[in-house]
């Protein structure tokens, strides 16, 4: 873990040395877009930058947080987190913390700095801000988490308090992956397997181009998105004369692949869409977990593809920038493979490259994407990473 800046920050702004520093890194999903809200599959890394905390003990239990990306900084007691969310970051601290204390009671608060290595949007930085935060947080106060528990307890922040209707994908892939493993994980039972990464598949870099553009998840089309694949789950039980429960408790992935062909005319073209994207992207994990044990990179990469235009096309997420972004990169030379990351309605791409073409495909996307967005030069970036670890403190 190098040193960051947040260490430098926290020691000028409190006048004494951190106690330690808590790390989560960002995440691609290479497969598996868009479907862990209905428990899909899915396949991903953790990535060599992430979200940094440096942090300091506070025995009057005051939490009170800086952020190096957002301004406001968070203050609050570990006993008293507003029930409701106030709009801002920080809502993520606050519900981390509610959701905790109701479990294990908190004694010790912190004081911190939050520095993000990236920029923000696409690569779940909100997931890893919580992840990192209820980390210390534990450690702090002496509670020990499995890895499910913070998973569930990181998601639960974001579902009940902030309000986004995200899956497990994010917090699973910050939490469990390991460097140079690919995650290969069932949303449905949290079964998962970490393949290493075949001796016979040639090199890859994780290069990850930013469009320039912010975006929020809760004020973007990402709820109405779930909302839209769990009422193609409702109509297809019900035309087929199904049991179903609550609408909340209800997956497409409790709809069999037979029953979706049998009713998929009878759905709204929405409907059909979004469970078209689910059903042909469980597909797509599948077929590229087995070319990737295989080594086949190339094919892989050409699956990565497909998902991307699958997004597109039956998803329908991404903003002129993001597409445009990833028409670009299935054009370049050296690229195996690109997609959206994240939510796909601005943020960023990830792509699985070459690594002796990076700066010449860095140079080129540069080029092209400029050329259409001139007003955005100095916003755009393009990163080129490596597979990481999960979550760690040091």
């Amino acid at each position: 873990m190098e040193s960051q800046n947040c260490i430098e920050v926290f020691e000028n702004m409190y006048h004494r040395q951190i106690d330690g520093v808590g790390f989560c890194p960002y995440r691609v999903c290479t497969l598996g877009a868009h479907i862990d809200h209905q428990h899909g599959k899915i396949n991903g890394f953790a990535i060599d930058n992430g979200i940094h905390i440096a942090y300091g003990i506070k025995r009057n239990g005051i939490i009170e947080l800086t952020s190096l990306n957002f301004p406001k900084r968070a203050q609050f007691h570990i006993n008293s987190v507003p029930e409701e969310k106030e709009n801002d970051w920080a809502d993520h601290l606050r519900g981390a913390t509610l959701l905790l204390n109701e479990k294990y009671p908190l004694h010790v608060g912190m004081c911190g700095v939050i520095e993000g290595s990236l920029p923000i949007g696409g690569l779940s930085s909100s997931a890893a801000v919580i992840i990192a935060f209820l980390s210390i947080l534990c450690k702090i106060n002496g509670i020990t988490l499995t890895n499910h528990e913070l998973i569930l307890l990181a998601q639960a922040a974001e579902n009940n308090y902030v309000g986004v209707s995200c899956g497990k994908l994010d917090q699973s892939c910050e939490v469990l992956s390991s460097k140079n493993k690919l995650l290969y994980l069932d949303t449905n039972d949290d079964s998962y397997e970490k393949i290493e990464i075949p001796s016979n598949m040639k090199d890859f870099k994780i290069g990850i181009f930013f469009s320039g553009l912010d975006r929020s998840l809760a004020s973007s089309s990402y709820n109405m998105r779930v909302d839209e694949c769990k009422s193609a789950a409702y109509s297809i039980l019900a035309y087929a004369g199904k049991e179903y429960g609550k609408y909340k408790d209800t997956f497409l992935r409790d709809v069999d692949r037979e029953l979706f062909e049998s009713y998929k005319d009878r759905l709204p073209v929405p409907f059909y869409k979004r469970a078209l994207h689910f059903y042909s992207e469980m597909d797509r994990v599948e077929k590229g977990v087995e070319l990737f044990r295989k080594g086949d990179i190339e094919s892989y990469g050409n699956l990565i593809f497909e998902s991307g235009a699958s997004s597109i096309n039956n998803y329908e997420c991404g903003s002129e920038n993001l597409i445009f972004l990833y028409e670009i990169l299935r054009q370049t030379s050296g690229v195996y493979g690109a997609r959206f990351s994240g939510a796909g309605f601005k943020g960023c791409c990830m792509a699985l490259i070459e690594p002796d073409m990076a700066d010449k495909i860095e140079s080129e996307v540069l080029s092209k994407y400029l050329k259409k967005f001139p007003n955005l030069e100095g916003k755009y970036k393009s990163f080129i990473c490596d597979s990481a670890d999960g979550v760690s403190m040091e």
